[in-house]
């Protein structure tokens, strides 16, 4: 089974990818958080930064799109391409009610004609390989029917869905008869996406659907950085695997954003799911949180390391 590794805004940027990826090898693809495609058909400096290859070297990153104008998007898909991309994603599966607001993410798919329209121009005309992740719908899981259909239509790369409608956010079980029912009539390769939360849940997905070749993962990876390798064959996770992970991160950042203020606030993303891994983190966790001066929060991490145990599993949070 192929192993990816979800896109998490504000959290899994090029600097996490290539940290990641050094100290916990293992992942097949790294999907980037979403570049919102505007007419001006200019990358912003952040979203540039992100995407550069030079900040991608040896990490299998993957590009998304978040666009709802086939003229967008295809802009965007040959700048990739000429940057050196094989693959881009267009991401139908946002549930933020700031996108779905404008139509974009899983808004589109309210728009079933207007998506339909959408797919046949950029899969006649798009330079490199595109893959979709979606929702079931917006508002009802029925909605997915004549979604697939539509999607059955094309060529596409890969179909990852994540089992929920837009209205669903994150909230309530995912609807795995929907995923079952993906199984049996996509005609695209399939990836899941969803409440893999643990080694566990990945164990019982491949139990119950045997032939799928592909799984996604977002907050568990976060939480537990190697339960990719460990799902490969690497070795349990040990603190000072950890704390190098964190502290070439940690580093990382205050080198890349020239403060430490800065990096201190991008790691307490990070932290918000892997405090979840330390057995007894919650008193840690709330004295993260309120650390407004570098030096206090990186005594709060040497005492997590120092005092607290690491669990097997990350406790979903």
């Amino acid at each position: 089974m192929r192993f990816y590794s979800a896109p998490m805004e504000g959290v899994t940027g090029w600097l996490y990818r290539g940290v990641h990826h050094r100290c916990f090898p293992g992942a097949d693809k790294y999907f980037m958080p979403f570049l919102s495609v505007s007419q001006d058909h200019v990358f912003p400096r952040r979203e540039l930064q992100d995407i550069l290859p030079a900040h991608n070297e040896g990490v299998p990153a993957v590009p998304q799109l978040l666009t709802r104008r086939a003229e967008d998007f295809l802009w965007a898909a040959g700048e990739l391409a000429a940057m050196g991309y094989r693959e881009v994603n267009l991401n139908l599966g946002c549930p933020s009610g700031t996108v779905t607001a404008k139509g974009k993410g899983s808004g589109f798919l309210a728009f079933p004609e207007e998506l339909d329209r959408f797919l046949e121009e950029i899969f006649s005309r798009a330079p490199v390989a595109v893959s979709v992740k979606t929702r079931l719908g917006v508002r009802e899981p029925e909605e997915f029917l004549r979604i697939l259909e539509i999607y059955n239509r094309y060529p596409i790369l890969e179909l990852t869905v994540h089992p929920r409608v837009q209205k669903d956010f994150y909230r309530g079980a995912a609807r795995w008869e929907w995923f079952e029912l993906a199984l049996g009539a996509s005609k695209n390769p399939l990836c899941y996406n969803g409440d893999l939360l643990t080694a566990a849940d990945c164990r019982a997905l491949e139990s119950r659907a045997p032939g799928l070749e592909a799984v996604m993962l977002g907050r568990g990876l976060v939480a537990s950085p190697d339960l990719i390798a460990r799902q490969k064959g690497g070795p349990a996770l040990d603190k000072e695997s950890l704390r190098t992970f964190h502290d070439q991160l940690y580093h990382g950042y205050c080198a890349a954003f020239g403060s430490e203020r800065n990096a201190m606030l991008r790691m307490k993303e990070v932290w918000f799911y892997l405090i979840h891994r330390f057995r007894g983190g919650e008193r840690h966790a709330k004295q993260l949180r309120k650390a407004a001066d570098p030096r206090v929060y990186e005594a709060q991490v040497a005492s997590i390391f120092r005092d607290l145990e690491l669990r097997e599993e990350a406790e979903p949070g």
